[in-house]
């Protein structure tokens, strides 16, 4: 019991990383009906440039991170403004493959730096040790994952429920036509969204390097592998990206401890949640929480 206790405690935490990452998939798919394939370069963006602030400068981690988290926002905003917009109105295969080419040049580009060839790790910043709980260890890294994800969660739904923009980003979800005719301006919630998408991705990226160190490779992955949990949790739902982060995690962390064994060289884990994937895709292709749409023809 003790064992499998320990799992879904890991699980959870991978899983928070997981959620962090959909919830920017979810943001820009709410507002502009587009799947971002370069997610997963934004991520490694976020967390390296926290990295160079803090022993290029030698900036506090504190402030490195909220440098971070403002440059890969304004990135996903200079995204929509330069690449995207144009696009309006084009078919959606379009803007994807748009989409899978910039992950490509990102992932070019920063091969070219001295960050594409090496490990590196956050300077310590957190205190040694961590939390006893019903006699499992959690290190500070790990409840740090936790609370992260639990703070974006609770901004972002204080967002879209209490500020005129983030109604104003629901509105052009439901209806855009709707939202045009009442003066709001669709390109500019666009923008917001990819610029929201953006500091998402550089959270969970500064969350996978304090874990686990920083890794290119390890850290641009993240944006394929994140996506079960955001077909598991609905496409549209930012509380179904969470609940789906989770799940994914705890049943990665559960194949990794019971499966592994089982399979000769492992990787069950790696190849569980695809699984989990086609199986939701065949029995609810909205996922969880997912809007189901029904056209009349």
């Amino acid at each position: 019991m003790q064992y499998f206790l320990q799992l879904v405690i890991s699980g959870i935490v991978v899983g928070s990383i997981y959620a962090l990452a959909a919830l920017g998939f979810v943001l820009i798919y709410k507002a502009s009906r587009v799947i971002n394939f370069a997610h997963g370069q934004y991520i490694a963006i976020g967390a390296f440039s926290a990295y160079f602030f803090a022993t290029g400068p030698k900036l506090p981690f504190v402030v490195s991170a909220f440098l971070a988290l403002v440059l890969t926002a304004f990135l996903g905003f200079l995204t929509e403004r330069i690449f995207l917009k144009k696009l309006v109105g084009q078919p959606i295969i379009s803007v994807i493959m748009v989409t899978i080419g910039l992950a490509s040049v990102l992932d070019g580009l920063m091969h070219l730096t001295p960050f594409g060839a090496s490990n590196y790790t956050f300077p310590k910043f957190l205190p040694q040790g961590g939390v006893n709980l019903l006699g499992l260890q959690l290190d500070y890294a790990q409840l740090l994952a936790v609370a992260f994800t639990v703070l974006f969660l609770v901004l972002f739904s204080l967002f879209f429920q209490r500020s005129t923009l983030g109604i104003a980003m629901r509105a052009v979800a439901d209806d855009q036509m709707a939202s045009l005719s009442l003066g709001v301006s669709v390109e500019k919630m666009f923008a917001l969204a990819w610029a929201a998408a953006g500091l998402t991705a550089a959270a969970s990226g500064l969350v996978v390097g304090t874990i686990a160190g920083l890794n290119l490779g390890a850290l641009t992955s993240i944006g394929l592998k994140v996506f079960p949990a955001v077909i598991l949790g609905g496409l549209d739902s930012i509380s179904g990206a969470v609940v789906g982060g989770l799940l994914i995690g705890v049943l990665e962390k559960l194949a990794e401890g019971y499966l592994d064994a089982l399979v000769p060289g492992g990787g069950t884990s790696y190849v569980f949640p695809f699984v989990i994937l086609l199986v939701v895709l065949w029995f609810k292709p909205h996922g969880l929480f997912g809007t189901e749409e029904i056209e009349r023809v």
